[in-house]
């Protein structure tokens, strides 16, 4: 049976790309079709109608025609602008730091509805005024669960050992956590205080109404930031773009 010619989404604008003079490809993630692409055409005009619906960083109702090679996106609706995550540089490049990971980890056409609520659930929380460090660190865990990449922080991955309460390590290579024994022989590794371990192990096994709650100070904040970026990197065998504008942002806080 051939597909319908046209087709409706709800989707989160997560890139962007120029094409032409006055059109756009566009990286939509949704619910049920995972991540497709779409020909945005004459988007760029001034007085283009659909270009405030598919801005980056907005959730809309996207109406779609099928081509030979990319789809073209025939009708928009906003359904949430966002409007904090782009009237706000530090937000803004929170949120830019989510669909980047989201686009990265993430293939064409693979329907991954739980990652989707948590990139729509975690937009909503940046808009809210709370530690938006925590929020992120909670995505990053929330989307290695999602994408098959869970790191192990309940035991050893080496000699499988239950880990003390006591400065263990976070082997990258390894995928998780490593015992002071088992660290030396392991490359990559990052020591990690026994709080730091606590909080992931918060965050990766609750909901985010849970950790909301939590009161966590600068040090340990850059520590859990650190072990994340860094976990990320081997993953994806590079820096995440926007990490460096974070970065940016931060000096000059």
């Amino acid at each position: 049976m051939s597909k319908p010619r046209n087709y409706q989404t709800e989707a989160i604008i997560i890139k962007k790309t120029k094409l032409g003079e006055a059109d756009r490809i566009l990286t939509l993630y949704t619910p049920h079709l995972g991540k497709i692409q779409a020909v945005a055409k004459g988007v760029r005009r001034p007085r283009s109608k659909m270009a405030g619906h598919l801005e980056l960083l907005t959730h809309s109702q996207v109406s779609l025609a099928r081509g030979r090679n990319l789809d073209t996106i025939t009708g928009s609706q906003t359904i949430n602008s966002f409007l904090p995550l782009k009237t706000n540089l530090e937000l803004t490049s929170h949120a830019l730091y989510a669909i980047e990971l989201v686009d990265q980890f993430t293939a064409d056409h693979i329907e991954n509805y739980p990652l989707f609520q948590l990139l729509l659930e975690t937009m909503g929380h940046l808009c809210q005024a709370g530690d938006n460090e925590l929020v992120l660190r909670y995505f990053e865990l929330h989307l290695l669960n999602e994408v098959g990449y869970r790191p192990q922080l309940q035991r050893c991955v080496s000699c499988q050992a239950t880990l003390e309460p006591i400065t263990n390590s976070f082997g990258s290579a390894a995928g998780g956590m490593l015992c002071p024994s088992c660290s030396p022989s392991q490359p990559l590794t990052y020591s990690l205080s026994v709080n730091a371990l606590k909080v992931l192990r918060l965050l990766q096994s609750s909901d985010y109404n849970t950790i909301s709650r939590l009161k966590i100070n600068p040090e340990l904040s850059r520590e859990l930031e650190g072990v994340m970026r860094d976990y990320l990197k081997y993953l994806l065998e590079r820096e995440v773009k926007s990490v460096a504008w974070l970065d940016t942002l931060k000096g000059q806080a």
